[in-house]
């Protein structure tokens, strides 16, 4: 048989060989460090043995598709083992690797504290010096389940119970432990190295419903050298610094309440920054030919049953009856923006029609899920719905991107891009999904922008192109998003005049920048860590008089800068200067304007930034000219030096 390796080269074998053994048979070292393969596109288990021609990839952790995955996920059956050894009672639940890391779900008996992670780490890696083979094997489906029910493993009985009838059930072996999983598994307990950290401990429903009992979520990453792993471990510290939960509160932006789990408040500050926000956010859509429109909140049933949203979506969805009909809240913009473009005839001539809507939508999500403002019930979806010909897709979808990419570059945000395709709960014809999704590919090879293929995760209706953004920490938020729809233009039999007289049907696009406005604050939040830049910040100027005998004259500054459109606070507290200055860089705020005696005589004041620190005297009209031109233009200053750990 012969195999063909990811670089192109070939390797040929009389008789059939196990991926391991290709390994070895390349490089002792590529099997010293192997953690799956993948055989013509598909993960594969290590042990897997291959029989017939094939093209082969052997994953090491340094493979982002999937060798550092399997390495977590080994590790997570390892930190199983080493929980059995010291709480023989626990009973397990489910252990998946996740984007940064792995985690187990578990049942004590007694409940455990941050204080028993020690006493885990110190028992795993016991095991992983002990360098036990992991082992695989199968079971017929009723010897799996009394496997399970001798060892009183009754979440992975339940597990079985649920798989399809003709399933195949394996299980890994290692030592004195075994684990129902599916793999794949690297070779021994000591391929999981030492750089591994248990991280922390939170409450996880089984099966993530509120229904179930309450299970113990141990969260842990591990990589495949100790240097990585340090530096991931900088990153989660500089990341409780910019937890924008924390933050918000602090800044006095947002805040949450015991009434409404889910349903974000925004303070008077937040408002400052969210209205600056969506001012740029009309600007460059005006500046785009885009219209607003508003759709109300909510809408009868049988709108979403044309919509699909009520077959699709319904479990997420809050419902109420009115006047003995049912009625939803929208959980999503698209069939309030498609009643308005039913609204009067539509021509050729019209299209692109461009409707874009800030609008509110409810979505439920489950307690356990809700993180500040990154995870929530009710947001704000920044969306338009474009409404084209066939003719116009490449065009359009370039046009967007580039109004996306200019709103990511202005925040310094990088990115990369996915294509997400059909997935299994969708709706529709094939030949249909094939051409939206043929019509994004093509889309983006005529822009040149690199993508991958995110197989089975489009929306329900649609492909889509989601842009995932990338922050100062390195971490990735998905936000925008590019979604091309045949389907509800087609439920709602929308239609368009022609230039040749005939009635035709557009095809409609859906497309968020932010997407929720909300989280897309959180982000900001923690991408700058509360230090906004100017024209986003709630209060861009801080007048600080050195004493009382100058109040009069820091009130006319506030005045004159409050004619000028800037947004300013005075600090009238009977406090030294120091103590203010020290309080108004704790509040991130971009400038301060110190006055004293010698700055009510001369019309001046001594400007503090959080970019340079002192920047000297000016006189007030030099600064309101200087700031305006900043804020105008959303100039991000870079800061000079450190004041604000001063």
């Amino acid at each position: 048989m012969k195999i063909t390796l990811k670089d192109g080269s070939y390797k040929e074998y009389a008789g059939e060989m196990s991926i391991i053994d290709i390994a070895k048979d390349i490089s002792e070292g590529l099997a010293r460090v192997a953690c799956a393969g993948k055989v013509n596109g598909e993960k594969k288990d290590l042990r897997t043995v291959i029989s017939e021609d094939c093209e082969l990839q052997i994953l090491t952790p340094s493979d982002a598709d999937g060798g550092l995955s399997t390495l977590r996920h080994s590790c997570s059956h390892v930190m199983a083992q080493a929980i059995k050894h010291l709480f023989p009672t626990a009973k397990l639940a489910i252990g998946p690797s996740i984007d940064d890391g792995f985690y187990y779900d578990i049942d004590f008996e007694a409940p455990i504290t941050a204080d028993d992670l020690p006493k885990i780490e110190e028992e795993m890696k016991k095991i992983i010096k002990e360098d036990l083979p992991i082992e695989r094997f199968e079971l017929p489906r009723a010897e799996a389940i009394k496997f399970m029910a001798d060892l009183e493993e009754p979440y992975k009985v339940e597990l079985i119970q649920d798989l399809p009838e003709d399933a195949i059930i394996s299980f890994y072996k290692q030592g004195d432990f075994t684990d129902l999983c599916a793999g794949p598994h690297i070779m021994s307990t000591k391929g999981v190295g030492k750089a591994f950290k248990l991280l922390n401990i939170a409450g996880a429903y089984w099966r993530g419903s509120e229904k179930n009992k309450m299970l113990t979520r141990i969260y842990a990453t591990a990589f495949a050298k100790k240097e990585e792993l340090d530096a991931y471990l900088t990153m989660l510290e500089e990341a409780k610094k910019r937890d924008h939960r924390k933050l918000g509160r602090d800044l006095g932006l947002f805040m949450m309440s015991d009434y409404g789990p889910g349903f974000p408040f925004f303070l008077p500050k937040g408002m400052r920054l969210r209205n600056a926000l969506m001012e740029y956010w009309r600007e460059i859509h005006y500046k785009n030919d885009y219209v607003e429109i508003s759709s109300p909140v909510m809408l009868n049933r049988t709108l979403w049953e044309t919509s699909g949203h009520w077959d699709h979506y319904k479990e997420n969805m809050y419902t109420t009856v009115i006047d003995e009909q049912d009625f939803a809240i929208k959980p999503m913009n698209c069939p309030g923006s498609i009643l308005v473009y039913q609204n009067q005839p539509r021509s050729y001539r019209d299209l692109p029609l461009r409707l874009a809507e800030c609008g509110l939508v409810h979505r439920h999500e489950k307690s356990g899920e809700l993180h500040g403002l990154m995870r929530v019930r009710c947001f704000t979806q920044d969306d338009a719905h474009i409404y084209i010909r066939p003719d116009q897709v490449q065009d359009e979808v370039t046009r967007i991107v580039g109004l996306i990419n200019q709103v990511y570059e202005l925040f310094g945000f990088e990115y990369h891009v996915e294509l997400s395709t059909r997935p299994g709960n969708s709706m529709g014809s094939d030949e249909d999904w094939e051409a939206a999704e043929n019509g994004l590919k093509s889309a983006l090879e005529a822009i040149g922008l690199p993508y991958v293929i995110n197989e089975g995760d489009g929306a329900f209706y649609g492909p889509k192109i989601d842009f995932h953004l990338v922050d100062c920490l390195g971490r990735t938020w998905q936000c925008g998003t590019i979604q091309l729809d045949f389907q509800l233009p087609q439920r709602f039999e929308l239609e368009y005049m022609g230039e040749d007289g005939l009635k035709h049907r557009p095809i409609m696009i859906h497309r968020v920048c932010f997407g929720s406005v909300e989280r897309f604050i959180g982000i900001l939040i923690e991408h700058f860590a509360g230090a906004f830049p100017t024209w986003l910040a709630p209060v861009q100027v801080k007048v600080l008089p050195i004493s009382d005998k100058y109040e009069e004259y820091a009130k006319s500054v506030q005045k004159a800068l409050l004619n000028a459109g800037i947004r300013v606070e005075t600090d009238l507290r009977s406090e030294k200067i120091g103590y203010k200055i020290r309080g108004a860089q704790l509040e991130k705020v971009p400038y301060m304007l110190v006055v004293g005696e010698k700055e009510a005589a001369d019309g001046l004041v001594a400007v503090r930034s959080r970019f340079a620190g002192d920047e000297g005297q000016k006189s007030l009209d030099a600064f309101i000219a200087g700031i305006q031109n900043e804020i105008a233009n959303r100039v991000m200053r870079k800061v000079e030096i450190e004041t604000e750990n001063k």
